[in-house]
């Protein structure tokens, strides 16, 4: 095998392990509610809290509650993918995969 490609591959294995650490130690905020709720992810995707204001908190209204949290928890599941991709993107171009 090529011994340039191995070292190309050497060097975007590392560059990978490198923005996954960086992106462990992100953090990435989701909000619903006007910020009543709040859902921190790192940058893996991990729950690392949930934070709620005393007006998200109707104990006649749970059910609006629930909706709140899981409207956080998907928009900043959708930050966390945008993140990645906007790291990770310049590696694929190292790979020369083209489109794929």
């Amino acid at each position: 095998m090529n011994p340039n490609i191995l070292r190309q591959a050497r060097k975007l294995q590392e560059q990978l392990a490198k923005i996954q650490e960086e992106l462990g130690n992100e953090r990435i905020v989701g909000q619903a509610g006007s910020g009543a709720v709040t859902v921190t992810l790192d940058g893996h995707g991990k729950l690392q809290g949930v934070k709620l204001t005393a007006q998200a908190v109707d104990p006649q209204d749970i059910e609006t509650l629930e909706d709140l949290i899981g409207v956080a928890f998907r928009d900043a599941q959708a930050k966390v993918a945008e993140l990645s991709a906007q790291r990770m993107g310049p590696l694929a171009g190292g790979l020369g995969l083209g489109g794929l």
